[in-house]
Parts: structure tokens; C-alpha cells; sequence
């Protein structure tokens, strides 16, 4: 019985090791172990935290907690992060956080700016919530789910959120972009106006927070070595006095500013790694 209950954690040491010695012969064998790893570290880890969050479901709180422990992973998988202007993150206030969302591991830099930030809760699709254990435990931490394919439901659920903004003082972690993107140029995906209608209507300011490339991944040659990632967030930008009619020059503005910025941290991170 034990065996079998220590057997995924045997099979990943030895994974793990072999990968350290030879990862640079066995590079695809490298790729999908930590691909691996990430999911099974995923699964273990909200098995983990969901007992205690049923001592207090939905709590925001619980998030922070799920954060610091995801945190360590990014040394199994070689990860660094750096954040730059942090404090913009931080202050008691709620705000709309605003991400370019490139792959899967953007969850990673979130959980390490999760502390910064405070109080905070994450907008995902509908879909995640079935994502086994993963998804129970996002919901016990606060995290919203949104029907994409339902627009009325989407903006319901967008009408609620704003209590939370307000009252709450929670900060709301939000893709504007609306699914990752896998475009090779450095250009940033249109941006969906959820996010601007739920700043402007709780007259939150909005804070953009942009990734720089992850430059050490690649799917297509399986290459995954370790990286270093800087998380820059940027000035945060009121909304107060701004009605949906400003929501189209808003969007844009911050559009291209997330975009200069992507780009400007593209030509930094690809001079270092040369």
C-alpha cells in the first residue's frame, strides 16, 4: 500500500535525476518531464490546500496560502522571476490587474507577485473548474469563473465581481487577452473589454503587469532549459470619472503601452540570453 502511495514521488526523483545528468542528451525526455512535473505538482499541491480551504470557502485568503506554496516550484523547473516597480502591486485597494498571457506557467509568475498584491482573486474560463483538484481548489480560493461561450452569464458574473473590488478591496487578475498567445511576433493579442467595463464601473484603477518572452521554451524543438522571466508592472492607471464611453480609447492605451513594454523587455532578455 505505501509503496504505491510513494511510487509518483520514487518515479520523479528518478526522473528528476536522470534529467540533471543527461537532460542535455535526453533534451526531449527534458521537456516532457517537466511538463510533468508542473501538472503533478499542480494535482498534489490542491490536494494539499483544499482541506484547509473548506474551513473557509472562498475566502481570497485562501489564495495567498496556494500561492506561497506553488512558489517553490519554479526551482523544480529551473524558473526565475524577477519583479520590477512591485510597490504598484501593493496598497489596500482593489484594483483590475491586467497580464499578457503567453503560456501555462504565466500561473507561476502570478503566485510570485500574489504576496505583493494581497488580497486577490483570479478570473479564469469556465472550463478550468473541471480541471480535477486544480479547479475545486481555485474556486475554495476565490477564483472567478467565467462562460465565455455565455455572454450574458460572463457579464453577470463581471457585475458581481465588482463587490468584491469595491467592498472587499480585492485586487482581480484578469487575461485581457482571452487566451494565450501563441504568435511568434511580438505583438500582444486585441484586448477584450470585460476588464475596462469592470474597472470603470467600480471606478478601480488598473494596473498592467506584462511577462517578458519565455525565451528558454519551445515546443516545436522541446527544448525547456532554465529561465529567467522579469515581471514588470507598469504605473497604475485611474479609472475615476471614466464613463463605457471612454472603454475603446482606454483598451488602446494600454494596449500599446503593454505592447511597447513587451517588446522593449523582448530586445532586453534576448541581448542577456545570446
Amino acid at each position: 500500500m505505501w509503496i504505491i502511495l510513494y511510487l509518483p514521488f520514487i518515479l520523479c526523483t528518478i526522473l528528476y535525476a536522470v534529467t540533471a545528468l543527461y537532460g542535455h542528451r535526453l533534451k526531449r525526455l527534458n521537456y516532457y518531464f517537466k511538463i510533468f512535473l508542473f501538472y503533478f505538482l499542480i494535482f498534489l499541491s490542491s490536494i494539499v490546500v483544499i482541506p484547509p480551504f473548506l474551513l473557509r470557502p472562498r475566502d481570497v485568503k485562501n489564495g495567498t496560502i496556494y500561492a506561497r506554496v506553488m512558489k517553490h516550484m519554479n526551482k523544480l523547473l529551473g524558473i526565475e522571476w524577477h519583479i520590477r516597480n512591485g510597490e504598484y502591486l501593493s496598497g489596500d485597494y482593489g484594483a483590475v490587474i491586467l497580464n499578457n498571457h503567453q503560456c501555462i506557467f504565466d500561473a507561476l509568475g502570478m503566485f510570485n507577485a500574489w504576496e505583493i498584491a494581497g488580497k486577490m482573486c483570479v478570473i479564469m474560463k469556465k472550463e478550468l473548474f473541471y480541471a480535477g483538484t486544480f479547479g475545486i481548489a481555485a474556486y475554495l480560493g476565490g477564483g472567478i469563473y467565467i462562460d465565455r461561450k455565455n455572454p450574458k452569464n460572463a457579464h453577470k458574473t463581471i457585475q458581481d465581481t465588482n463587490e468584491a473590488l469595491t467592498k472587499n478591496k480585492t485586487k482581480i487578475w484578469i487575461y485581457p487577452e482571452g487566451t494565450r498567445n501563441k504568435n511568434p511576433n511580438r505583438k500582444l493579442l486585441p484586448f477584450k473589454k470585460g476588464a475596462f467595463h469592470m474597472a470603470i464601473q467600480s471606478q478601480a484603477p488598473i494596473i498592467p503587469v506584462v511577462f517578458s518572452p519565455y525565451y528558454f521554451m519551445d515546443s516545436k524543438t522541446f527544448t525547456f532549459d532554465k529561465g529567467h522571466i522579469i515581471i514588470q508592472c507598469l504605473e497604475p492607471i485611474p479609472t475615476a470619472g471614466l464613463t463605457t464611453d471612454d472603454i475603446g480609447k482606454l483598451s488602446d492605451r494600454i494596449h500599446e503601452s503593454m505592447s511597447s513594454t513587451y517588446e522593449k523587455l523582448w530586445d532586453e532578455i534576448m541581448t542577456k540570453n545570446k
